[in-house]
C-alpha cells in the first residue's frame, strides 16, 4: 500500500494551541512536532501539509486517522494504552511529566500537592493531564475538576487568573510555555508522570510507523534532532 493517502504529501493533524510543540507563528504553522515532521518529510521528498484539529475533546483527533482524513497525528501526545487499541505509535521521542500552575497573587507559597486542598483544578478534555487531577480528587488533595474542550486552555488560564479555579494542570512544557506572558502565574509543582510522546498512525498503516521510526533514528545519529530540541525547549527533556 502506499505510504501517504496523498502521493507525495504527509497530511498530519495537530491541536492548536499546543507550544512549544504545536503553534500558529504569522499564520504559519510551527513549533517542535511541526518542524520535526517536516525534517521527517524532508527525508523522504514529501510536502508536509499540516491541518488543525478542532474538536473539544483531544481523543477525537484519533477517528481522522480511522477514517482516513489525515496520515498521521503529532501534537505533544503521549503514549496510551486506549490511544494504543485504536492507533499505532511511533518509537517515543520524547518524555515529560506533567506541571501544574496556580495563581502566585493568591498563593504564594505553594510548592507541593499537599497545598492543593479545597481548589479546583482545570483540565482540557481528554488530556492526560486528566489521570493527574482525578487521583488528586481520589485522595482528596483537590476539592473539584473542571473540564474545558480542548482548544479552551486560554480560557481556563484567564479563569485561574480572575481565581475562578486553583489551578490547571497540563504537560509541563507546554503548560510553562502558556504562562510565561502571565505574570500572575507559574508553574508551581512538577508531577513525575514520566510520559512518553509519539506520532500516531492508522492501525494498518505499519509501514509509513516503520519508515518514520527509521528517520527518527537518522536524525538522532546526525544531531538534527538535538539541534531541534535545543531551539524549542529551555530544559533538557529525557528519551
Amino acid at each position: 500500500m502506499a505510504l501517504t493517502l496523498t502521493p507525495g504529501t504527509l497530511i498530519v493533524a495537530s491541536a492548536y494551541p499546543d507550544p512549544p510543540f504545536d503553534l500558529i507563528e504569522n499564520g504559519s504553522a510551527s513549533g517542535f512536532d511541526i518542524e520535526l515532521m517536516r525534517a521527517i518529510c524532508a527525508q523522504h521528498g514529501l510536502a508536509l501539509q499540516p491541518v488543525r484539529y478542532s474538536g473539544g475533546d483531544f481523543n477525537g483527533i484519533f477517528d481522522g486517522l480511522a477514517n482516513r482524513s489525515y496520515d498521521a497525528v503529532i501534537s505533544g501526545t503521549t503514549i496510551t494504552p486506549e490511544r494504543s487499541a485504536i492507533a499505532l505509535f511511533s518509537q517515543p521521542y520524547l518524555e515529560f511529566n506533567q506541571g501544574v500552575a496556580v495563581n502566585r497573587r493568591s498563593m504564594p507559597k505553594v510548592a507541593s500537592l499537599g497545598s492543593l486542598r479545597g481548589l479546583t483544578a482545570g483540565i482540557q478534555s481528554g488530556n492526560t493531564s486528566d489521570f493527574v487531577a482525578r487521583r488528586l480528587l481520589a485522595e482528596g488533595a483537590i476539592a473539584n475538576i473542571k473540564y474545558y474542550p480542548y482548544h479552551g486552555i486560554a480560557t481556563a488560564l484567564d479563569d485561574l487568573e480572575a481565581g475562578r479555579i486553583g489551578l490547571v494542570i497540563k504537560l509541563h512544557p507546554v503548560i510553562s510555555w502558556l504562562v510565561k506572558d502571565r505574570p500572575s502565574l507559574s508553574v508551581a509543582i512538577e508531577v513525575p508522570t514520566h510520559e512518553k510522546l509519539g506520532i500516531a498512525f492508522a492501525k494498518q498503516n505499519e509501514a509509513l510507523c516503520e519508515a518514520v521510526n527509521r528517520v527518527l533514528a537518522t536524525l538522532r545519529d546526525s544531531g538534527e534532532f538535538a539541534q531541534l530540541h535545543a531551539r524549542w525547549f529551555p530544559r533538557p527533556a529525557s528519551v
